[in-house]
């Protein structure tokens, strides 16, 4: 092989396609990246077996071929050279790649491209077209809800359903459920219902731009994969075997305390709890108290008390409508529903101090996250 292609294009490359490395793997060509011509093109790939990342690079390709290097070693490398023409050159004899820009000529030693894993190639024909803006933000809704435990498989994915034209995305980590969704441009022509893993996600929403015209998705039947295609990236993960639990059941029908705040206010107050909440599991009181006339204006009371650092007490103005309520939750979980709610007021609702809470987008019914209260002491 022997192609060049501009610095820019190869560290942005680079980029896309390292975070599904293995840094530690019994398999050494999986801590590599592999680099190979495509129909005119060059190709970066990287995977962990569960993860794989693809990238097409414009490239003026010389001499056809591939090979893989590791991965620390050209990440350092490509983003230390100059602005410049770099040509990548690939050795077959002693299975290496010579890297030359500037004055910089560099030898890597690697493993052949055979013995990389093969990628799946996805069918087009089945796939289904999603906006990716919207996409995107489904993704930030519900990735930080997702359990980061592996004792429970399932619950560190996300769950993704279509109803009718609707695409509905699921995460919970026992303690919080996020969920999400939006309309589809395109039916499926079957009823979706996968686990797809958080991690995943989050690295999709990482390299997808919102410049992009279509993000196509992709089930191949009976290998239990789903792949995501953009213009110039592809992504493939595993899906998650197992059960996604029913948290239709968990979201309480009605609520007696319905209390709206300005997000950016009710955020700044989380934050500043959380500040002593955090030497305390995270708990924070919710003192909600609606309009009692001219001596007691609606309010909520945040609070928290750490026996290391000391407390704390901060008052939001807000909108109550129903009884007093005095409820506990964990403080980062609230902040971080918080910060992807897009509209200016939100909604809290109560019931009682032992049961779920939600929080709503004031004028979006697109997304609802459900807290559950943690236990405190009068």
């Amino acid at each position: 092989m022997k192609a060049t292609v501009q610095q820019q294009q190869l560290a942005h490359g680079v980029g896309i396609v390292a975070r599904a490395v293995t840094p530690r793997s019994t398999l050494p060509v999986l801590s590599n990246i592999l680099i190979k011509t495509d129909e005119g093109r060059l190709r970066l790939s990287a995977t962990n077996l569960e993860l794989g990342i693809s990238t097409w690079l414009g490239a003026q390709i010389m001499e056809e071929g591939g090979i893989t290097v590791p991965a620390r070693t050209f990440v350092d490398l490509v983003s230390n050279l100059p602005s410049d023409e770099v040509t990548l050159t690939v050795d077959k004899r002693t299975q290496s790649l010579n890297i030359r820009c500037g004055t910089l000529n560099t030898d890597i030693k690697g493993i052949s491209a055979e013995e990389f894993p093969p990628m799946p190639t996805p069918d087009m024909e089945t796939a289904i077209p999603l906006n990716i803006e919207n996409f995107k933000e489904m993704i930030q809704q519900v990735v930080f809800a997702a359990s980061s435990e592996d004792t429970r498989p399932n619950l560190t994915g996300v769950h993704m359903t279509t109803s009718e034209d609707e695409l509905v995305m699921a995460a919970t980590d026992g303690y919080r459920i996020s969920i999400s969704s939006a309309p589809m441009a395109q039916a499926p022509t079957q009823k979706l219902d996968a686990l797809i893993p958080a991690r995943a996600l989050s690295e999709l929403s990482r390299v997808a731009v919102t410049n992009e015209e279509t993000l196509l998705m992709a089930f191949p039947a009976g290998r239990g994969q789903v792949i995501f295609h953009l213009k110039d990236v592809e992504l493939v993960s595993q899906l998650i075997e197992g059960n996604f639990p029913n948290y239709s059941a968990i979201i309480p029908p009605s609520f007696k305390t319905r209390t709206v705040l300005n997000t950016a206010n009710l955020l700044k107050a989380c934050k500043q709890t959380e500040i002593i909440a955090r030497e305390g599991n995270y708990i924070a009181r919710l003192d909600i108290q609606p309009d009692e006339g001219s001596d007691k204006v609606a309010q909520l009371q945040l609070s928290a008390t750490s026996e290391q650092t000391g407390s704390s007490e901060v008052i939001v103005d807000a909108s109550v409508d129903g009884v007093p309520l005095l409820i506990s939750f964990n403080i980062r979980y609230l902040r971080e529903a918080l910060e992807v709610v897009r509209t200016a007021n939100v909604l809290l609702e109560t019931n009682a101090a032992n049961t779920p809470g939600m929080i709503r987008p004031v004028g979006d019914d697109s997304f609802k996250h459900i807290i559950m209260p943690m236990n405190i002491s009068r």
